[in-house]
């Protein structure tokens, strides 16, 4: 529920507008509450993309304060998030994660999809949730309409924490993942995305991306202040 007033949500879109000017190979997608996005509507410009949080997975119904992917494409949403941590633990289920990225994609739009373990142990385990939570979103989603999914891995841990995972870990995850994706969809899954959330800033994301094998990031807290979310847009355009 961030930021708290249309007016911050308005002068944050403008100033990445004009801050977005230079940059060429990165895509930027604003993801504002809800309630704001008529308000930055007539914003994005490429490379500059509006998102939204969630959706619901019905394009029409009697489903009291939901809103469907059709209603935000009306207002040039182009990218959803589907799956995030907050939304696993407030009790979104796999099947419904996999309704909404396959109601998102089937509606012209991109999914940015979720997954991560709440904890890392010792042996491995965590690598078997990330296998099932990738397994579960993409069921029968075309293959030809895998270009429009990304997969955020963000690791529960490390969401809010000191740090971010470090690079090395990340790499190894990013493979493991790109593995997961192409054994189950062939050449087809070289179109998807993988990014990383969890603690990005300026200090750390030109490693994460760089070393970390991913294509870009899920920002959070510094998504807030335009300066350094343009700072750190800056380093990942020039990797």
């Amino acid at each position: 529920m961030n930021p708290e007033s249309l007016d911050e949500a308005k002068k944050i879109g403008r100033d990445i507008k004009r801050a977005s000017i230079n940059i060429k190979k990165t895509d930027i997608v604003l993801c504002p509450p809800f309630v704001y996005i008529p308000g930055l509507a007539g914003t994005p410009k490429s490379p500059l993309f509006l998102g939204a949080q969630d959706c619901h997975h019905e394009d029409r119904g009697p489903f009291t304060g939901e809103v469907s992917t059709t209603q935000l494409y009306e207002f040039g949403v182009r990218f959803i998030v589907v799956g995030h941590s907050e939304r696993r633990k407030m009790g979104e289920t796999e099947e419904v994660i996999n309704r909404k990225v396959r109601a998102v994609v089937g509606g012209g739009m991109t999914a940015v999809v979720c997954i991560g373990e709440s904890e890392r142990d010792s042996h491995g385990e965590y690598y078997e949730t990330i296998k099932q939570q990738i397994h579960s979103a993409l069921i029968d989603v075309p293959k030809k309409l895998l270009g429009s999914v990304v997969v955020a891995y963000e690791p529960i841990w490390a969401i809010g924490a000191k740090e971010a995972m470090s690079p090395n870990e990340l790499h190894e995850v990013s493979i493991f993942i790109k593995k997961v994706l192409r054994d189950s969809f062939g050449m087809a899954s070289d179109g998807v995305r993988v990014i990383y959330g969890g603690s990005v800033d300026r200090a750390n994301a030109d490693r994460l991306v760089r070393e970390g094998n991913v294509s870009g990031l899920l920002v959070g807290r510094e998504s807030l202040k335009p300066k350094d979310f343009m700072e750190i847009t800056k380093l990942v355009d020039g990797i």
